[in-house]
């Protein structure tokens, strides 16, 4: 019976070893007794070897440790405490506890291309951050040092500021790599201290061609202390950031918009669409219901006349904006004045010949709702981007979400 028992390795996924073989399989020329000739690789890629060593590389003291760290196999294991959980049995979370190097080494063996979206919230390198020295001798006594914060932080003084942190990040993020799924996506919040080289970071791992944007949080008003250095002639930090990167490269990441709250009212949405799809203009529509409010222009009348509020929010889906429209030919559309409904590529138009140009119909509607900010506003809004404001009007509800304690630092 021993002898039909299969042996499990003890150590996590040899990651060096899946590469190689799937390097092997489209480039088996390149491989000699089981080792990579690199240099005739880069030929068979069109990259011919010159005598020219000076190119351009992201380097640092430390780097060729850092890839054999990454491919250093682990024999730990992940210890479940159902004594320490909620709902053991039934709950679809996982919280593990443990030395986050050694962690992401044994995930590859279950979760190996497998995750959807990281996120990840390293030290910033502030000066005062503890940045992680590994030691495979034990790594839950490094872990629990680290933990008790009585490991050494990383003062700017130090002659390997930036390369003691690069040679945190790189083992831990090559292995985050690993674990997403070909579709992933990747977020790492950073601040100015090292954004610079957490970018080349990333691009070294997951490609150039994978960044997606770099998000702007708004953490802070200039408030306090802040004012005071302000007047003092510096120009205050409000914001941080958050890294995003894809892991084929895709950039339509985003499942639903998120909209901020627009208070002010856009002018460009001056037209009225009537019963029978003739185009009015709005101040006249308005006018003609209301003809005791003198209109000036609508952005003002909007931040002064509940009753010009109110028609919006009732006429939202007839309040329209004119814009240009390419890859349409106007003599398809040639009655002047006729609004055309035109589905193209699973998108909806309106199109408008206006006698000298086709122009399409954009609904306020489509600008009027919900809003993602932290009041929950509705009303007039705008499709966020990579700017997003007001963070730290909420920042106070973060250390109370679920009841679980989330400490400032």
């Amino acid at each position: 019976m021993v002898e039909d028992i299969a042996r499990v390795s003890g150590q996590s996924l040899d990651i060096e070893e899946v590469e190689r073989e799937k390097l092997k399989s489209v480039f088996p020329q390149c491989f000699s007794e089981g080792k990579l000739d690199i240099d005739k690789l880069l030929n068979l890629c069109g990259e011919y070897i010159d005598e020219d060593f000076e190119k351009y590389k992201f380097e640092w003291k430390g780097k060729a440790e850092c890839y054999r760290i990454a491919g250093k196999r682990s024999t730990g294991t992940l210890r479940p405490c159902p004594e320490e959980s909620v709902n053991f049995d039934t709950t679809k979370n996982m919280y593990i506890e443990g030395d986050n190097l050694e962690v992401l080494k044994l995930l590859q063996t279950s979760y190996y291309r497998k995750v959807k979206m990281i996120y990840i919230d390293p030290p910033y390198n502030t000066g005062n951050d503890f940045v992680y020295e590994d030691d495979f001798a034990d790594p839950m006594a490094k872990y629990k040092e680290v933990t008790q914060q009585t490991t050494k932080s990383n003062p700017e003084t130090m002659g390997r500021y930036h390369t003691n942190w690069l040679n945190m990040m790189y083992p831990r993020l090559r292995l985050a790599s690993n674990l997403l799924r070909d579709d992933g996506v990747i977020f790492i919040s950073i601040d100015d201290n090292e954004v610079t080289n957490l970018r080349k970071l990333c691009d070294e791992v997951f490609g150039e061609e994978s960044f997606v944007t770099t998000i702007h949080v708004e953490l802070s008003a200039t408030q306090g202390m802040k004012v005071k250095a302000a007047k003092a002639g510096n120009i205050v930090k409000n914001a941080e950031y958050i890294l995003v990167y894809s892991k084929n490269g895709h950039r339509n990441i985003a499942k639903n918009l998120l909209y901020d709250y627009r208070p002010e009212y856009d002018d460009h949405y001056c037209k009225y669409l009537s019963d029978d799809y003739k185009i009015l203009n709005l101040k006249e529509v308005f006018s003609s219901q209301y003809p005791e409010i003198k209109i000036e222009n609508l952005s003002k009348l909007y931040s002064i006349s509940q009753k010009f509020q109110n028609f919006v929010k009732n006429n939202a889906d007839r309040i329209l904006a004119d814009d240009k429209i390419t890859g349409f030919n106007i003599e398809d559309y040639p009655e002047i004045g006729k609004v055309y409904q035109v589905t193209r590529d699973n998108n909806s138009y309106l199109l408008y010949n206006n006698g000298n140009k086709l122009r399409q119909l954009l609904i306020l509607a489509d600008s009027f709702g919900s809003c993602d900010d932290f009041k929950n506003s509705f009303g007039l809004r705008k499709i966020r981007g990579d700017w997003w404001k007001d963070f730290y009007r909420d920042m106070g509800n973060v250390s109370k979400e679920g009841d679980v304690v989330f400490a400032n630092g």
